[in-house]
């Protein structure tokens, strides 16, 4: 991780972490407040009505720790997530992670994410958009239960996460899509620069999984969470998905450009074994100055942190963020839709812990033999500790 642009210590949440000889533990809790407006043409109209909405996005408590007086370092993560839509609660990601220096990094074993894709991994409180892009959501599920090997390897500049995953302790979560899933995310930094604040990332993704009970869906909501499913392909047979991809982002202090995109092959007969594919491009500049730093154990960035927050007489940190994101679930007999979105925003963040975030997007949909514009109107609250 970039030490110039660490996480600074948050000096409002001393009173929930103890460091003891035996164990750590920090406790903290997140929450997101979403609002939504459009504005439709006549053919959007035709093919989903929508309405403004206001919405709790994410409720989640976490709990997280270490072993000091362990020969080798372990940590743990324990995440509660309330579901607004179910009013329920689940857990979320959840584990323990060992370090290997043997294997040049650390195991982990629990509910994560699977390490497809940089976006992905990132936590969604640290995202620079509101939403992940739509090929994201449609294709990758957002947990797993398996375990992951993290690696990497400073003097050649090579990280890669490898993990195995299975539904067997996953029944009933909506997240578990698939029987088993094998993922292997491949990393290189050519440039890797604490001085320069400089970060050059390539990588690929591959999977293989094998879906639930035969059968798939891909679906996606237009990057807004009140919006209902834009695209959506049914479910349909399938007895295993390949799934290919790149990702490439470049950083330089407060510039940041990336792009990710893949290609999903299905073996399904019955559908003609369609291709689908989407991705993203975005780019993201701190106006203030900051750079979000990266992560080296997971291959990932991090949120922006404040040099000066607002409550201590500073501007807080501001974000100007412009994305490219599409969709393309129309293969074989499959008419799941095409979707794009260019979504221009602004994050502000006040402190490290307070986010306001405003969205504009512009959509287009091809679906239903129409095709539609739509424009979105969001904003964000968010805190977290």
């Amino acid at each position: 991780m970039d030490a110039d642009i660490d996480h600074a210590p948050r000096a409002m949440a001393k009173w929930n972490e103890y460091r003891g000889p035996h164990f750590t533990v920090r406790a903290g809790m997140g929450f997101l407040v979403d609002t939504a407006a459009y504005a439709q043409d006549t053919e959007s109209k035709e093919q989903i009505k929508m309405l403004p909405d206001q919405r709790l996005r994410d409720f989640r408590f976490v709990l997280g720790g270490s072993f000091p007086s362990l020969p080798r370092k372990v940590t743990f993560n324990v995440g509660i997530m309330y579901d607004a839509p179910t009013h329920s609660w689940f857990i979320r990601q959840t584990g323990v992670m060992v370090a290997v220096p043997k294997l040049w990094g650390n195991i982990f074993i629990g509910r994560s994410k699977e390490g497809f894709s940089l976006n992905k991994v990132m936590v969604g409180y640290d995202g620079w958009t509101m939403e992940r892009s739509t090929m994201s959501d449609a294709t990758i599920p957002i947990l797993a239960d398996g375990f992951k090997w993290l690696g990497y390897t400073p003097k050649h500049g090579f990280l890669w996460n490898f993990g195995y995953f299975n539904d067997w302790l996953s029944q009933g979560q909506s997240f578990s899509t698939y029987h088993n899933q094998i993922v292997l995310r491949a990393v290189w930094l050519p440039i890797h620069s604490d001085e320069k604040r400089t970060v050059f990332h390539l990588g690929v993704n591959l999977r293989n999984g094998s879906p639930k009970q035969g059968q798939i869906q891909f679906r996606s909501r237009p990057e807004a969470f009140p919006a209902p499913y834009f695209v959506d392909t049914g479910k349909f047979a399938s007895t295993n998905t390949k799934m290919a991809g790149y990702e490439t982002y470049y950083r330089k202090g407060p510039l940041l450009l990336g792009s990710e995109y893949w290609w999903v092959n299905v073996s399904s007969p019955s559908t003609h074994n369609p291709t689908i594919h989407g991705g993203d491009f975005v780019a993201t500049w701190c106006v203030t100055g900051e750079a979000r730093a990266y992560n080296t154990v997971q291959g990932a960035f991090r949120e922006v942190i404040p040099k000066r927050p607002v409550f201590s007489g500073g501007p807080g940190a501001v974000e100007l963020v412009a994305r490219f994101s599409d969709i393309d679930l129309n293969s074989g007999t499959l008419k799941g839709g095409k979707f794009w979105r260019f979504t221009p925003m602004v994050n502000w963040y006040l402190t490290d812990y307070l986010r306001l975030v405003g969205t504009y997007g512009i959509g287009h949909l091809d679906r239903f033999n129409l095709k539609g514009n739509t424009q979105f109107f969001q904003t964000r609250l968010q805190f977290e500790f």
